[in-house]
């Protein structure tokens, strides 16, 4: 798309329109998508995720003790098509349809399977190959494809091209959401022309918070984004360049930082129409001070919420000569969404319904035209109002602690873009607090984190729950393209 005249958004949005082809585990038609766009002068942010049906009325989901992670209960409306047209509309330089040229091609005349979604295939399908629509779409004689197996999705590119010539307009308001509807209607879900034709993209202003002079901007909520600013606020208050690279302590008080972040993330970010604590209370400073106090530099804590006055993803970024950069980020989801495929259509649809609750009164309570908790951020680093990083780290509550540990290797400790990729990682595991750690941490860094009290488990370099990470990084107008040497991912830098 750039040789061919295009910008950056163009090279973006080919290839997230192509990766719903080559990667359907992460990603497909039927999801949402984040985006946060330097125009060369000002950051702009897109929010394209949607909101629940009209009909799910509190009701629907008493029959569950925990929100459902596959089927109808929870599929919210597909924000990513919107998503598109809306970046291509404000940003792109070629026309629409030529776009989606390279997608269509590897969906008619196929592609082999690489190692990596090969062997993802296989493990997601078994979770959701129940589901309506799942088997005829994504296996082969009920299998899914072998490494190298050349895989075609000729629906697929029935839709994208439709998808392509009417500007997303089918998607919506036409014979796309009449399939999707009709679909629906047939297999139990409620969601309706209605639901789809009222989705419309937010153009909105990134939060952002300075961190040892470097600007991290994230998207307001409904996402995860302002975790990893109010991490980073908490982390502020440690002299961590002090304390060492790759140390104990360093560790330990990152840890610690995501542990109260996500302890208020989950109690009181959803949807901005239902959140009864300000944006700006959460991340202001001196209440990041107070929660930093709470840190026991020699036990790992098990924080509750602040008291606060009231008042599976695919990531990719692109830039190109003219200083234009798009850090994007799209999404369907656990195991292919929901496992509901559209018959004959290739659209797999996302579930993030699944991240609602169903505890009474909460802000996040699942109910109807509503947008659930999101974990999917884009992000981007700015140094006295210039670009430095464009950069995502995929994989759930990850992305959140991704940004954080990255942030902390940039201005803490002055590291390299590949050298910060190729770091070590932890996870904490907000579902029961376990710490995972990536083998090639320093040794004896595992040992003293469980004295201190912290539950740790070992896993492989470059397992899939520390996710994968790109990032183009701009110094005196060269940019730098960094991808994850251990997991796929994609970066483009021109």
């Amino acid at each position: 798309m750039l040789l061919a005249g295009g910008n950056a958004v163009d090279a973006a949005l080919a290839a997230a329109a192509t990766l719903t082809v080559v990667e359907p585990t992460m990603n497909g038609i039927g999801g949402d998508l984040y985006a946060i766009v330097w125009d060369g002068k000002q950051l702009h942010a897109l929010n394209s995720t949607g909101q629940s049906p009209a009909a799910w009325y509190r009701s629907r989901f008493d029959k569950y003790d925990q929100m459902p992670m596959k089927g109808w209960d929870t599929v919210t409306v597909p924000g990513q098509v919107a998503g598109w047209t809306a970046l291509s509309k404000r940003f792109g330089k070629l026309p629409f349809q030529q776009l989606f040229g390279p997608a269509v091609d590897y969906a008619e005349r196929g592609f082999p399977v690489s190692p990596f979604v090969a062997s993802v295939w296989e493990e997601l399908a078994a979770l959701v190959s129940d589901q309506p629509g799942f088997a005829e779409t994504f296996l082969i004689d009920g299998r899914s494809p072998a490494v190298g197996e050349v895989w075609r999705a000729p629906g697929h590119a029935v839709s994208l091209k439709a998808i392509a010539e009417t500007q997303g307009e089918t998607f919506y308001r036409g014979a796309l959401a009449e399939a999707i509807v009709s679909f629906s209607e047939r297999t139990g879900g409620c969601l309706s022309l209605d639901d789809l034709a009222a989705h419309q993209p937010t153009w909105c202003t990134p939060l952002s918070l300075q961190y040892r002079g470097y600007t991290l901007h994230e998207l307001p909520p409904n996402g995860f984004g302002i975790a990893a600013l109010m991490a980073l606020g908490i982390l502020e208050n440690f002299d961590v360049r002090a304390m060492g690279r790759d140390s104990l302590d360093a560790y330990h008080v990152q840890i610690e930082a995501v542990r109260l972040a996500f302890a208020d993330l989950y109690a009181h970010v959803s949807d901005p129409q239902t959140m009864r604590v300000p944006v700006s209370s959460l991340l202001d400073r001196d209440y990041l001070a107070r929660r930093a106090q709470l840190v026991d530099l020699r036990r790992a804590g098990a924080p509750l919420p602040g008291k606060l006055r009231l008042g599976g993803t695919v990531y990719l970024t692109a830039a190109d000569a003219s200083g234009l950069m798009v850090s994007l980020i799209q999404s369907n989801y656990w195991a292919f969404g929901s496992g509901l495929v559209v018959p004959g259509t290739g659209i797999a649809l996302h579930n993030r319904g699944a991240n609602f609750t169903l505890e009474r009164g909460h802000p996040n309570e699942v109910g109807p035209r509503k947008a659930p908790l999101h974990t999917i951020i884009p992000g981007f680093v700015t140094r006295n109002g210039a670009p430095v990083w464009s950069f995502g780290v995929m994989g759930a509550a990850m992305q959140t602690q991704g940004h954080l540990q990255f942030l902390s290797r940039l201005a803490d400790f002055d590291q390299d873009p590949q050298s910060i990729c190729d770091a070590p990682r932890f996870m904490l595991s907000p579902a029961d607090g376990a710490v995972n750690l990536e083998a090639h941490l320093p040794a004896g860094i595992a040992d003293e984190l469980i004295v201190r009290g912290h539950r740790i488990q070992m896993l492989p370099s470059g397992h899939l729950t520390f996710g994968s990470a790109q990032l183009i990084g701009r110094t005196g107008g060269v940019y730098c393209a960094v991808s994850d040497p251990r997991r796929d991912g994609i970066a483009a830098g021109f």
